[in-house]
Order: structure tokens, then sequence, then C-alpha cells
């Protein structure tokens, strides 16, 4: 996946890189990934840089007045679609660029013909992981995107200045000591804390963390800290990646291994169950009832929220939720599109993509919707589903790109129109057998499900 579909960068937008393990490297291939589609794109720092290669940018101005500066990048962009600014280079045997005042970066970003403005905000001496000083970072105010980042090689490593920069500080923050190992909590705390990772992040700024240095061999750690970011309300998304600079500008693959976004669930149970003559949702399976069970798997699952309609006879199903949002439908006789509706509008802004159950699916597993999510995250698809030979069935996610046309549907239509609309676009998780999309419909149903038992 693409850092730049990864962050969901859009015209207009200041992306602002902090925290450490591979800062430079991420905004050069940022840069990279816009200039490739045709983007004017600037990079810059508001600490110092090492001064980037032909390759990493097609010309570097210094300038430290600012009106000659603006003057500068926008001749410059008439002829490159990739410069770096910073107001002058130390004379020293490093050499590196001093960059602009945080302020400055917001009138830079103003030209018409910058269409992204690429920032390295933080700097951490090469460390993997880091909690800034009192006078850092210097986050441009103007930011809209906002990237705290480590790498994933500070896990399991005692906590001091050979894998941390400013290790006390850390320990102060995560309640930690000095020497102590770098746990999946630990590296979670320090980039969700306020003092940390979010530090001076401007309150409309989108926060996106990205745990770096991620390969097969390390996905798993990494996901325990995603696990933990995710949950933070502040935290739009997580990356899990490797962000190592393009073999060239057509690089089909992309540094993000996975993309985490919040995901909830909804359980459509308002009907009446007019065919098997009695509420589905209150037919016993062991101990539980048939909605009780599915709610015990929606809540056993990576799901931010989940959230239950109800609808007919609701009065006497809601005592038996706990742990679950519960909404009803008052138009519960209209069809099943109204509970959509209801589920949808139950859920806040902060939900990419929801996943819709139904309350008769006794063989769903947590494990099959951990899969739907999976491949969301490695894909980040409009629409996931699992398929059994060809076969169509549920529980099916939807990104939030798709909230708009399920709000529109209307009677009985559900979610089937949009997979054939977007068929292309689906992605599908294969299971190994049908009965996971066994539903109760009728009492022949039922006979079959508890002769299984």
């Amino acid at each position: 996946m693409r850092l730049q579909e990864a962050l969901a960068v859009n015209r207009g937008d200041i992306v602002s890189f902090v925290g450490a393990g591979g800062k430079t490297t991420a905004m050069y291939r940022l840069a990279h990934e816009l200039a490739n589609l045709g983007w004017r794109v600037v990079t810059t720092t508001t600490t110092m840089i090492r001064p980037p290669s032909p390759e990493q940018s097609e010309e570097t101005i210094l300038e430290a007045n600012s009106t000659r500066l603006l003057q500068k990048v926008k001749r410059a962009l008439e002829s490159h679609h990739h410069i770096t600014v910073a107001t002058r280079q130390r004379r020293d045997e490093k050499g590196k660029l001093v960059g602009l005042q945080p302020e400055l970066v917001g009138k830079l970003a103003s030209l018409p013909s910058i269409e992204a403005l690429i920032v390295e905000a933080d700097g951490a001496r090469g460390r993997s992981l880091k909690a800034p000083a009192a006078y850092e970072p210097p986050v441009p105010p103007a930011t809209t995107i906002l990237v705290p980042m480590m790498a994933i090689d500070a896990l399991g490593q005692p906590l001091d200045e050979r894998i941390a920069h400013r290790p006390e500080l850390i320990a102060r923050l995560t309640r930690t000591s000095l020497g102590d190992l770098i746990t999946p909590e630990v590296a979670a705390q320090v980039i969700a804390h306020p003092e940390g990772g979010l530090k001076n992040a401007p309150p409309s700024a989108r926060v996106i963390p990205l745990i770096n240095k991620v390969d097969s061999s390390t996905l798993v750690p990494a996901q325990e800290v995603a696990n933990y970011l995710i949950s933070a309300n502040s935290i739009e998304r997580v990356l899990l990646g490797a962000v190592a600079e393009p073999d060239s500008l057509q690089d089909p693959v992309g540094p993000i291994l996975e993309c985490w976004t919040k995901v909830a669930g909804v359980i459509l149970a308002a009907g009446e169950s007019r065919r098997l003559g009695r509420p589905k949702q209150l037919l016993p399976l062991g101990e539980k009832t048939m909605l009780e069970h599915i709610v015990e798997v929606a809540l056993s699952s990576p799901l931010q929220e989940v959230v239950v309609v109800l609808g007919h006879r609701a009065e006497e199903i809601q005592p038996l939720l706990e742990g679950v949002k519960v909404v009803v439908n008052e138009e519960w006789p209209q069809g099943l599109s109204a509970s959509l509706r209801v589920g949808l509008e139950a859920l806040s802004p902060q939900f990419e993509a929801c996943l819709f159950f139904l309350a008769d699916q006794p063989k769903v597993t947590p494990q099959l919707v951990e899969s739907l999510i999976t491949r969301h995250r490695r894909t980040l698809a409009p629409i996931v589903a699992p398929r059994f030979r060809g076969q169509r069935g549920n529980p099916v996610l939807f990104a939030r790109s798709l909230f708009p046309e399920l709000l529109s549907l209307q009677g009985e239509e559900g979610g089937r129109s949009l997979i054939e609309k977007y068929h292309s676009l689906v992605e599908w998780v294969e299971v190994d057998s049908e009965d996971y999309f066994l539903d109760i419909d009728t009492l022949e149903d039922l006979k079959h499900l508890r002769s299984e038992e």
C-alpha cells in the first residue's frame, strides 16, 4: 500500500512527521509518491536535516528571507514537481540544512502552486523511540496530518540512550525505569501521550502514527502496538510498514503493510422473524440466545464499538444485552434498509468502516470477523466479504465512503446491491465451509442446527 493512500493525503495537506525511526526517509518517500502522481510538492524541516541527494529532491532552495523564499519556490515549481527548502546550511562537518520557523510553513503552503507540503518537525539523533523535551517538537500550527513515528526495533530493548532519544523522559511518561525492556504497551504509551507523540498537535490535525521497519518477522509485535493505539480517541489510523526509499518512482507495492482504522460492528436484529413464527433473536443456542451469541462474537472481535439495532419486541430483548450500544428502529416494518440507516446513524464520525452482522448466524466466529478486518487493513478495500466456492455470505464490511449509498437504500434492499455495483472492488475472504453462512429462517433450519449440537 502506498504511503499517500494510507495517510489519505489530499491536495492542500501539510504533513508533519515527528518522533523517531525514519522521519526523513518517510518524508521523501511520500514526496516521491505524490510527485509521481503529478502533484507539486515541497519538503522542508522545522529542525535540521541533511542536504537531500538529487534522487531525493529535484532542487534545494536555501533562503533566509521569507519574501524571497516564496518567490523562489514559485519559480522552481514551474519546472519541478518536488523541491526542498530551508533557510541556510550550517558550516560544520555535518553541513545540515537549517529549517523554517513553524509559522512560515503555513504561509508557504498557501502558495497556489503547492499541492502538498511535507515537514520533518522533530529530531531524534537516529534513535528508534523518542519523547520530546520541553521545547520540542516544532510542529507547524497549520499541520493537517501529524505522523508520530517509532521503529519496531525498539521493542524488547532496554530503555537507554542506545535505542531511545531522551530515555529519562520516556521513563517518566510511562512510569517505567531506565533499563526496563520496551514493551508494545510502553511504546504505544509514548506515541499516544499528550506530552509524547501527540505533543503540540494542532487541534484539527488528523493524527496517524507510523510504526516503521516492520516486516513479516516483526508484524505481530507491531500489531500489538497498533492495537493499543487504535483505541485512543485522538488517533485516526495506525500504519505498519517499512518506509524505505523506492527503487523507482514506478514501485507498485508501496511500503505500508497494514493500515489500521477504527471499525465498528452493527448487528441487525429488528425483524419479527415472520417465516419462523417467533423471534429468532430469542432462540436458545446453548446457554444463551441467538442474539446473545452473535453479540459475544462481535465483542470478542477487533471492533472498537458494537451497536445492536432492535425493533420488534425491543423492550423484551434489550435487557439481555450487555457491553453494546443499543438503538431501536421504530420503523422496522419498512425493511432491512431502515435498520441499516439507524445503525449507521448511531456511529460517530471516527469510524472509517462498519461490519454488518445478521442476528441469526450461529456459525460466525471471531476468527472470521478478524480475517475480514485484517483484509481491510491490508487493502483498504471499500467492501470486504466472506465467500465459499463462489457463494457470498455475511458479515460484510463497508468503508465509510459507501455510507451515503447505504443510507439511501429503501425497503428490504441491503448491501447486496452495492456488492454487485462495486463487484470489481470487493476483497473476498475465502472460507473453508459454507456452515459460516448458515442462517435460521425456518423451523427446518432450526432443526438442522439443533441436530448438530
